[in-house]
């Protein structure tokens, strides 16, 4: 945009109406400026004014004609078709076009800031010694592997290097408040850099943050929000009175409802209300709606906190030094308490008050609970619940992220190598448990919890069914992707891997599942000088991410050598037969499995409390009034429908491998 110096006519204009400046030399404009939407305004330092009294359109979807009006504006860029109006101070601003701030305190950027970037983090351990720098392009994993890999230092301290170098690039004087953002009704703002189209509604206090806000997903800071020291991504909301102090808030997160954080970090679609975080790693999908729950210290995903979930991290020895590990898709009971450290492993319901610390880690899909004070470990029961399956179901709908640009890499697949690696292993591990364990001993202490001796034996169907319904998964879809299956040697090429190293080990990186080499490829890329900056960090995460399906089946041809002796690359129709055969049964088998555990919704205990002041037909009426019948519920007929889905496309891939000799 070009400028031009004011004219007397102009100076003389704006000073009848109400305007001062001590240096109107230090005013300049654009070549359609006009005096015309200009009252009451205190110009200080050099200001730059665009084009006014076009219209622009409020959050509410009322017109109004832009200007300036009863503010203080020093050293500021004011872009065209800009509304500010009753604002006590704005101060070394860019303000893009289409701005409107209206009834608002002070908008301040005082000396050299960051705007949160670089900022120290102490995440996870509330002693500190994990501490995160937070950026404006922070990823979970990289999150991830800052915060967890403390025992590489040098990998640390170049990463590090690259966020305090991205700091510096993004360190200024002057601050930016994007086109079409909205401020109404605010108090102080800060050394805060707001992105595009974001909305600031009645914000109580904003200081030293950016908020990365877009035309694709824009952001929210609501009524009474205070947030000190803090980075927000596109499509995050945060309302209701909430308190953000040194936090990191990722894509699309919603806080609110007088929620309290601090030394906290939030990626995609986590969802916190009412309670209270502390050091909190919170993961993809991480959510807390209940007052009475605090998660302190503590690294969750795809986790749901029933009401007054709590932890203990430290033993009043040497203070908060303590942390735990909850691995994705697990959730607690109300009233849970974990004594830290521990570790739960994934997709794991948490009961009752837990006094000692344990470690599950090796058993996915079990229940803890507490029987007479002490912890109890049942593997394997979780796999067929209800909650467990319409968890793994609504996770990928349930995704709001708009941006086109997404931080977070997340892998929804339900059964992944990392969690059939911890499958194998939990087979093993009950074999040894029940070999070992002598028939009168009533429980068995494993990593610091009891698992009876009776589940050794019973359990392990469980596991056994996941590990065949994840070959045949990974069988089928290959099959599908093979375009003309006519041969034999059509599919044996088709089943081809890349030839490349399988990883012995796979990890979940907050909410990615990738072979633990190629991470590890990745580290020593960084340390060496490789990857030189973040960008190339996450162009490698990507590309690792992106590779996931490959390395996958890589990793899955050794399995299925491991446990049937069958090379892929030498495997005959027959043997195809046989184990999409018993993909289908067991597929079958665990579906009627969750079949029935939904049923129990809808038995008699189910009804107490119902038709309250009838007899067991109004319980009946009433009953299927407000809850329906398990013919009509959706999740119910869904399962059913799979069923009828894999019988044929079962009796259709054994109908072609038998055609083929």
């Amino acid at each position: 945009m070009n400028f031009r110096s004011l004219g007397n006519s102009e100076i003389a204009a704006l000073q009848n109406q109400g305007c001062f400046s001590s240096e109107w030399s230090k005013i300049s404009v654009s070549e359609k400026f006009s005096t015309d939407h200009i009252r009451n305004v205190r110009f200080l330092g050099e200001v730059k004014i665009g084009k006014l009294g076009g219209e622009i359109v409020t959050g509410e979807e009322n017109k109004r004609v832009s200007g300036l009006f009863n503010c203080k504006i020093i050293n500021c860029e004011i872009g065209d078709d800009v509304l500010i109006d009753n604002v006590h101070l704005i101060q070394n601003y860019r303000i893009r076009d289409r701005v409107i701030i209206e009834n608002a305190d002070t908008i301040s950027v005082n000396g050299p800031s960051s705007f949160g970037n670089g900022f120290e983090v102490e995440a996870l351990n509330e002693g500190g010694g994990r501490e995160l720098l937070i950026f404006d392009k922070l990823s979970a994993q990289l999150a991830y592997i800052l915060v967890c890999y403390r025992h590489d230092p040098v990998l640390i301290e170049a990463i590090n290097r690259m966020i305090k170098e991205y700091a510096r690039e993004r360190t200024s004087e002057t601050g930016n408040i994007g086109t079409g953002t909205q401020i109404v009704n605010s108090g102080s703002i800060y050394n805060v850099n707001i992105g595009e189209h974001a909305s600031i509604r009645g914000a109580s206090l904003l200081q030293n943050g950016t908020i990365v806000s877009n035309s694709h997903a824009p952001v929210l800071i609501g009524e009474n929000v205070i947030a000190r020291n803090f980075i927000v991504l596109s499509g995050s909301t945060i309302d209701g009175g909430a308190l953000i102090d040194k936090c990191f808030v990722g894509q699309s997160v919603e806080i609110g409802k007088q929620f309290s954080s601090e030394n906290s970090v939030f990626f995609a679609n986590t969802e916190a209300f009412h309670g209270e975080a502390v050091s909190l790693f919170a993961g993809p999908y991480t959510v807390t709606h209940h007052k009475s729950s605090l998660l302190i210290a503590g690294m969750f995903s795809f986790f749901n906190a029933g009401s007054g979930t709590n932890q203990s991290n430290h033993m009043y020895k040497l203070g908060p030094v303590h942390q735990g590990i909850v691995e994705r898709g697990s959730k607690t009971g109300s009233f849970t308490y974990m004594l830290w450290p521990s570790r739960i492993g994934a997709y794991s319901v948490v009961i009752g008050k837990n006094l000692t610390s344990f470690d599950t880690s090796d058993f996915p899909f079990s229940y803890i609970n507490v029987d007479h004070e002490r912890s109890i470990l049942t593997p394997g029961m979780n796999l067929f619940t209800v909650g467990t399956r319409r968890d793994s179901e609504k996770w990928p709908r349930r995704d709001k992220r708009k941006d086109p640009q997404k931080s977070d890499l997340i892998n929804f697949d339900f059964l992944s190598p990392y969690i059939i690696q911890k499958v194998a292993g939990s087979i093993k591990i009950l074999n040894e448990l029940y070999e070992k364990t002598p028939k009168k001993q009533e429980s068995v202490l494993y990593k610091g919890i009891r698992i009876k001796r009776l589940m050794l034996k019973s359990t392990r169907k469980y596991y056994e069914l996941a590990l065949s319904i994840f070959i045949g998964n990974q069988i089928i879809r290959k099959l599908d992707q093979i375009e003309e299956i006519n041969s034999v040697e059509s599919i044996r090429e088709g089943f081809s891997g890349s030839d490349t190293k399988v990883s012995d080990n796979w990890i979940d990186l907050a909410g990615m599942i990738a072979p633990g080499h190629v991470i590890q490829d990745l580290i020593r890329d960084i340390k060496s000088g490789s990857i030189k900056d973040l960008d190339e960090i996450s162009a490698g995460l990507e590309h690792i991410h992106a590779s996931y399906e490959s390395y996958t089946w890589d990793w899955t041809t050794r399995l299925i050598y491991d446990l049937y002796e069958v090379d892929i690359k030498k495997i005959g129709t027959g043997q195809l037969i046989e184990m999409v055969t018993k993909w289908e049964l067991d597929s079958i088998k665990l579906d009627k499995m969750i079949l029935n555990d939904a049923a129990k919704e809808y038995d008699s205990s189910s009804k107490i409390g119902f038709g309250i002041d009838g007899d067991d037909a109004v319980v009946n009426q009433d009953f299927n009034a407000v809850r329906g019948n398990p013919e009509e519920n959706k999740f119910i007929a869904g399962i059913k429908q799979e069923i009828d889905q894999i019988e044929e496309k079962a009796e259709k891939l054994k109908s072609i491998l038998s055609g083929i000799s």
